[in-house]
């Protein structure tokens, strides 16, 4: 689990693992495309086609309290979108 943080569980990216077989993934910032694809396939036993990433900067946060002004940052992260070929499929719903 050192690359792959954890899997990206949201309407948007389960519609797209089922008509595209595309899943989403929060990786280390510092993980390059080829590793990505290691440890998925190493992890899930599935054949990995092709990987995206985007890198999301932390956007900048306020809001007021009694007691002043509070600013901070939301967290930064990297997404990986992992494309699987042929008919392979994650299910992350299969320990629960």
């Amino acid at each position: 689990m050192g690359i792959l943080v954890k899997p990206i569980v949201t309407e948007k990216m389960t519609a797209e693992g089922e008509k595209r077989g595309r899943y989403g993934f929060i990786v280390d910032s510092r993980a390059n495309k080829i590793e990505i694809r290691k440890a998925v396939e190493e992890m899930y036993g599935v054949t990995v086609k092709d990987v995206n990433t985007v890198n999301y900067n932390g956007k900048a946060k306020s809001r007021y309290t009694k007691a002043g002004l509070l600013t901070g940052r939301t967290n930064k992260y990297k997404k990986a979108y992992v494309t699987l070929a042929g008919d392979d499929k994650i299910d992350f719903y299969s320990n629960i």
